[in-house]
């Protein structure tokens, strides 16, 4: 039991401030000020080769 309650401990409390440091930092480094244009690159990606609706798949059914 002796092995159980260190881990526990050790759980309770560095590895859960680890965990909140981590988190702080993902969200200051998805917010930063130079990341607007990264983002919304990424956001718009899909649309980058389209240049006019898709094809129906479903007009010989007509």
């Amino acid at each position: 039991m002796e092995t159980y309650s260190f881990l526990r401990t050790l759980a309770d409390s560095w590895v859960l401030l680890l965990l909140t440091l981590v988190f702080v930092g993902v969200i200051i480094f998805a917010f930063r000020p130079g990341s607007r244009s990264v983002q919304k690159d990424a956001a718009e990606s899909i649309f980058r080769n389209e240049t006019r609706p898709a094809e129906d798949d479903n007009k010989d059914d007509r």
